[in-house]
């Protein structure tokens, strides 16, 4: 599938196969993003370095902490600022754009919090239906 850039006034379309914006949407929707811009966005406009990152972070590995960024990085959510010292000190920041992603994660975040008991009875009963046997695969 070839992905096409769109222009700098162009809107996305979820529905085109070739739109980099399922793309965008797949590295906004991971938990690790959504904490990364939480904490960063706590701190804002200070920086935070890798480390606090980690420890604020509870779970997270180095390197999945290191990929996320880079993600965020390269998508212009974040700015990456390294002090030339042994070994380097790296510190993070959200640029504007960043920093406007925060207030909907903020929101889908409350959202997840508050209907988390729902969705997991939803989890815990459809697990119990496959345990008596039920399949919907008659419906399909």
């Amino acid at each position: 599938m070839e992905v096409t850039a769109l222009a700098d006034d162009a809107r996305g379309d979820l529905f085109d196969p070739a739109c980099p914006t399922r793309g965008l949407l797949d590295r906004l929707g991971s938990k690790w993003t959504s904490m990364a811009v939480k904490v960063l966005a706590g701190a804002a406009p200070a920086e935070v370095r890798f480390a606090e990152l980690r420890r604020r972070m509870p779970g997270v590995s180095q390197k999945m902490l290191s990929t996320t960024l880079r993600g965020l990085v390269r998508d212009g959510l974040v700015d990456r600022r390294v002090e030339p010292t042994v070994p380097p000190r790296v510190h993070y920041r959200l640029t504007a754009l960043g920093l406007s992603l925060e207030e909907p994660l903020s929101a889908l975040r409350a959202w997840a919090e508050a209907h988390m008991a729902e969705i997991d009875r939803a989890n815990h009963a459809a697990a119990a239906e496959q345990v008596t046997g039920a399949d919907d695969s008659a419906v399909l």
